[in-house]
């Protein structure tokens, strides 16, 4: 059996409980100091380079995304069971925890959001230029968005990390963080779950890797719907 004690540190994560659950116009919250060090430096070292990462880029974003096994498919595919061989044994131990009880469980507890399994997960990145513009899933209402951070050396106002605005609209950003290092952004999906990211002028790269969560059951499926 895996050994999950060293991954994620939960007392940093329920510091922010409350903050979460009385965030307005919806649910969303930052957790700094998300991994254990030791865990998220091998993370770190071992994050896919993003000359492998495709091409997500639209009209509204400029953006490089790979999926869970490298599969070339839409970006409501649901996440492949099992390892992915060409990631690191940390990059695997982390997406087996993530489908674990004590991960699902304790993600339930923190945002009163009835999430029992993981529906997507996607490694997503920016360079210079990157971008997203404002924009709201509203998929369902079960349904958790956990982004978490790879990179070093940003600034105060820097852009880059996933704000939380409480319109379509950069004017009306509420939250944006600058530490995106070893650290995790979360939001609870819905109508008004606007967010977006600002246009990256540096030249750096943004490596994140997100993560949904959603309530799901034999009987009816998914909460937000059943992808094909």
């Amino acid at each position: 059996m895996t050994n999950f004690t060293s991954i994620v540190n939960w007392e940093n994560v329920f510091k922010q409980e409350t903050s979460f659950k009385n965030a307005k116009p919806f649910k969303f919250g930052f957790v700094e100091g998300i991994f254990q060090p030791n865990f998220y430096n091998k993370l770190y070292d071992t994050y896919p380079s993003l000359d492998k990462f495709n091409d997500g880029s639209d009209w509204s974003k400029s953006q490089l995304s790979l999926r869970w096994g490298n599969s070339d498919t839409t970006p409501m595919h649901i996440v492949d069971e099992g390892d992915d061989p060409t990631l690191s044994e940390e990059w695997n131990t982390l997406k087996r925890y993530t489908e674990s009880e004590e991960f699902l469980g304790n993600l339930r507890k923190f945002s009163g959001v009835p999430v029992n399994k993981v529906k997507q997960i996607t490694f997503i990145a920016y360079r210079s230029g990157g971008f997203q513009l404002p924009h709201i899933h509203n998929v369902g209402p079960s349904s958790l968005v956990l982004m978490f951070y790879f990179s070093k050396g940003w600034k105060q106002g820097d852009p880059g990390g996933t704000y939380i605005s409480a319109d379509v609209n950069e004017s009306a950003i509420i939250f944006e963080p600058y530490n995106l290092d070893n650290s995790m952004a979360l939001f609870h999906d819905g109508p008004n779950a606007a967010h977006g990211t600002r246009r990256i002028s540096k030249n750096v790269e943004r490596r994140a890797f997100q993560i949904t969560l959603e309530e799901w059951s034999p009987e009816e499926g998914w909460s937000g719907g059943n992808p094909p």
